[in-house]
């Protein structure tokens, strides 16, 4: 029995030595998913780094990376990583499985939204998105199950509203069987919103909100609100966005 231990001790020395070695290119090259491209590649599974990514649509810069050796043994191999966004950061648990999927866990980020903006053409938006996930769970390119908060902060878009920062707002995602739905809520904005976001297996997303002008807002912001339409009994506007991903 002694001697069965010693050899499994030596499989697992000798396989753990040939992790701290394996080149990290030759094993992007074999097995990383579509939606995650890397450039830049230097050191071993173990601990590496690469200069830039691009994972699922999102750009990220100056990454590094060490291997969470249990999950290998599961044969489902995660990473605890950090990187750079424009203007901002990204660090967390991140994993990848069968069938283009890509598993993130603990995933704290932040970002300033006039660098997000540029990256995605929506012109003059600023603010800072602070975001927090338990769980993002990806697969074929597209979020099917998601648990965790983004909060925006002294968000300020002159297209819209250009006297003042429309203010902080905040959106807890969940998920449902017919897939994931985010609560939205205004945090200490001007404009009182109450909504939800539901994104859909077939790639299609709804948002739908109440949203009315608070007390002490300017009469520009009432003025501009009234495109919206008619305000119910409440002096609440209804915003219905829809589409496809």
């Amino acid at each position: 029995m002694r001697q069965r231990w010693l050899v499994i001790a030596g499989l697992l020395a000798f396989f753990m030595g040939a992790l701290a070695i394996f080149p990290a290119r030759v094993a992007y090259s074999w097995f990383a998913p579509p939606e995650v491209a890397l450039a830049g590649i230097e050191g071993s599974i173990w601990r590496g780094s690469a200069d830039h990514a691009s994972i699922s649509g999102v750009y990220v810069r100056n990454i590094e990376w060490t291997t969470r050796p249990f999950s290998l043994f599961l044969l489902r191999p995660s990473f605890n990583a950090r990187g750079e966004l424009m203007s901002g950061f990204v660090e967390g648990i991140f994993g990848v499985g069968l069938g283009n999927r890509i598993v993130m866990k603990d995933v704290s980020a932040s970002v300033s939204l006039d660098s997000l903006a540029q990256s995605v053409s929506i012109p003059q938006l600023e603010g800072t998105a602070n975001l927090r996930l338990d769980k993002l769970d990806i697969r074929d390119g597209l979020p099917v199950a998601a648990t965790g908060t983004i909060e925006v902060a002294d968000l300020f878009a002159p297209t819209i509203y250009r006297s003042s920062p429309i203010g902080g707002y905040r959106a807890e995602f969940f998920t449902q069987e017919d897939g994931i739905v985010a609560s939205v809520e205004d945090t200490d904005g001007i404009v009182e919103v109450a909504g939800s976001l539901t994104v859909s297996s077939d790639r299609s997303y709804v948002f739908l909100a109440a949203i009315a002008p608070k007390p002490g807002a300017d009469e520009g912001l009432r003025e501009q609100m009234r495109f919206l339409g008619t305000p119910d009994e409440r002096g609440q506007y209804e915003l219905r966005l829809e589409g496809t991903l």
